[in-house]
């Protein structure tokens, strides 16, 4: 009963241990791949639905067109843009500026000092003369303050 030569036993020959080590480079390849497919999809999946809409006549908006200002001072005197006017004639210089548009936009500037009645009284005559779309405008506050 005598052993073999040919070290067929575990004394002669040495195991491989398995390595420990991560290999990152095919992980960051996915991630590369991922983060391309998604900056191709993601600008179509928001742009919403193809519709075929419809060919009309009608005007465009006038959200181009520049607004009318009407301004009263602290003293009471109104102006339409840059130049004083009279009450009685506010109606009929805006339906002149406006070119008789009652959807063309109207701002109202008013000192921060002057009676609250007198700014309705003004937006009330101009709503009567049929324009719908009349604002107020205010001063931003300063930051910090």
């Amino acid at each position: 009963m005598g052993m073999s030569a040919g070290g067929g036993g575990r004394a002669g020959g040495r195991r491989r241990r398995p390595a420990s080590e991560i290999n990152v480079t095919p992980l960051v390849d996915v991630m590369l791949v991922l983060l391309i497919i998604f900056m191709v999809t993601a600008p179509m999946m928001t742009s919403g639905v193809n519709v075929d809409l419809p060919k009309t006549d009608a005007s465009p908006v006038n959200a181009d067109t520049k607004p009318i200002t009407v301004s009263l001072r602290n003293d009471g005197s109104l102006y339409l843009g840059e130049d004083p006017i009279t009450p009685e004639q506010l109606v009929d210089q805006l339906k002149v500026q406006s070119q008789n548009d009652p959807n063309h936009r109207i701002f109202v500037r008013a000192d921060a000092h002057i009676d609250y009645g007198r700014v309705m009284q003004v937006m009330g005559q101009i709503t009567s003369g049929g324009f719908t779309h009349v604002a107020l405008l205010a001063q931003q506050p300063q930051s910090g303050q």
